[in-house]
């Protein structure tokens, strides 16, 4: 898994197709990104005090339907590039560090 906690990424298909955010969590082949592709949960009242509710949460996105951005928002591919002992990432259209 290339993608970080804290990466802007585009959506590149779906309903929120062209949207911008930021990775909050990430899981074996999806993510969780910021503000995007939010579904409604409905809960159950747990006793007779508590009504039920509904609630807005962010839904995962499968990894292959996000294309990680640099510092201008620019979406494209990257490549990963090993000097010593560290890995960095590089925009393959732009050319500039990511991170």
């Amino acid at each position: 898994m290339r993608l970080k906690i804290g990466d802007n990424v585009k959506v590149i298909s779906g309903s929120d197709k062209g949207q911008f955010g930021k990775i909050t969590r990430v899981s074996k082949e999806a993510v969780i990104v910021e503000g995007i592709n939010i579904k409604t949960k409905h809960i159950k009242p747990t006793t007779r005090e508590k009504s039920g509710e509904l609630v807005q949460q962010e839904a995962p996105i499968h990894i292959s339907n996000v294309m990680l951005c640099d510092s201008e928002n620019v979406a494209s591919r990257f490549r990963v590039v090993k000097t010593g002992k560290t890995k960095e990432r590089f925009s393959k259209k732009t050319g500039k560090k990511i991170d």
